[in-house]
């Protein structure tokens, strides 16, 4: 069975979504983070799983369900960070991040019968997931992140490792206001939506 890693940030105003404000303020992009973060993490622990990692930057807070450990990230950049969830775990593991409140147990839930890895692209040209049957670290480090161009560069490196890659559908993560409000219309049920809709009715949008 899978390990399934988490790799996020502790929603602290003016240390996550910051391309959230304007037409949010720190704390309300803040917020928005925390029901994203709260609905992936609900997700997570409703897909089966070997075990259930948060790999964190800061302090758990009450957001946290029960049955995950929670391990620091590594210092350096996000592919060394990537790379250091991968080397923790024996066995195969899919990192998802907390920027996708929309995905479901059933984009997590597989095996990688017939296949090495699962690559999940991003609208945005990133990735939203990253699966591998055998955690390689050395399959992330010097992949450049944060740009148009990192899905391809990562999708590119397993393929030239000789790894049978099976796609996962592409998903939107929640970077702007426009991101938030997309997202929120394909999960409308979550956190994340309600507390969208909470903001609105605030006035502060």
């Amino acid at each position: 069975m899978t390990t399934l890693l988490v790799i996020a940030k502790e929603p602290r105003p003016g240390r996550v979504k910051t391309r959230l404000t304007p037409p949010f303020t720190p704390e309300e992009a803040a917020a928005l983070a925390e029901a994203a973060l709260t609905d992936t993490l609900r997700t997570v622990a409703e897909t089966p799983a070997r075990r259930r990692v948060l790999v964190l930057e800061g302090t758990a807070g009450p957001w946290l369900p029960p049955g995950f450990d929670v391990v620091p990230q590594c210092a350096g950049g996000l592919d060394e960070r990537l790379a250091a969830a991968f080397a923790d775990c024996d066995g195969p593991a899919l990192l998802i991040g907390m920027d996708t409140p929309q995905v479901t147990p059933g984009l997590l839930t597989g095996d990688f019968d017939g296949y090495d890895a699962c690559f999940g692209p991003a609208d945005d040209g990133g990735f939203w997931a990253l699966g591998l049957a055998e955690p390689d670290p050395e399959l992330l480090r010097g992949v450049p992140m944060s740009t148009p161009s990192t899905g391809a560069v990562q999708r590119d490196r397993l393929v030239a490792a000789g790894l049978r890659v099976r796609d996962l559908p592409r998903l939107r993560d929640v970077d702007t206001a426009a991101d938030a409000e997309a997202v929120a219309a394909m999960a409308p049920h979550g956190c994340f939506a309600a507390e969208l809709a909470r903001l609105r009715t605030a006035g502060r949008r």
